[in-house]
């Protein structure tokens, strides 16, 4: 009988622990995050890079998005935020192409959230290039002749080879997935919805931000 009362005690400590550790906004690597192997270089090593791993074809990319953008608008100048498009079948592919031209022309914040809405509200077919030309064009002012010419081109085409290569370098398997500072993996099954990936990322970029401050970075938040 003393045994069980003991391991009966026992388990509530660690219940009360793991509640005490998420009430102070702990996370731990294995359960809320994972710990990349092989870190993946940033760009700005004096920034905290956050990147979200999506595709304009995933709905759960389209429900998340709102909560992703009111995030950006919360994140300090030692943030260094970027997206990069998953491409795990030929649609995607062609999705990644459209993003990445967005990017190329600098007009991503334009036509992005009417891109998303094109394909899961409109239910429109962007296999046809044309349909993704007039929305730059409605959207942005990008006329269709110079949106061909950046789509088709080499830059774009180099782009979506590197996009898989990072994505393979961070083991993302689905998305949305959101990767800080090359060292850490968070995605909705780990950190047990897609809205609180955002709450472990807040979490491990204070972690971040006390690494830079150790080694005497100056720390802009």
């Amino acid at each position: 009988m003393m045994k069980f009362r003991v391991a009966g005690m026992a388990l509530v400590s660690l219940m009360f622990a793991a509640l005490a550790a998420h009430a102070d906004g702990g996370f731990t690597a294995g359960e809320q995050y994972e710990v990349l192997p092989i870190p993946v270089q940033t760009a700005d090593p004096s920034r905290i890079e956050v990147v979200e791993v999506f595709s304009y074809g995933c709905i759960h990319c389209f429900s998340f998005d709102p909560s992703m953008e009111g995030w950006r608008s919360t994140i300090g100048p030692d943030v260094d935020f970027k997206r990069i498009p998953a491409v795990f079948n030929k649609s995607w592919e062609l999705l990644a192409q459209t993003y990445l031209t967005a990017d190329v022309l600098g007009v991503v914040d334009k036509v992005h959230s009417t891109i998303f809405n094109a394909v899961h509200v409109e239910h429109r077919d962007l296999r046809d290039v044309a349909e993704i030309a007039a929305i730059f064009q409605a959207q942005a002012g990008v006329a269709p002749d110079q949106f061909n010419e950046v789509f088709n081109s080499f830059s774009v085409r180099s782009r979506i080879q590197q996009a898989v290569a990072r994505v393979r370098a961070y083991r993302v398997t689905g998305v949305p997935t959101l990767i800080v500072n090359g060292k850490y993996r968070v995605d909705g099954q780990l950190a047990g919805s897609n809205t609180r990936m955002l709450e472990v990322v807040d979490y491990l970029i204070g972690e971040e931000r006390k690494a830079l401050a150790a080694n005497g970075q100056p720390v802009t938040n």
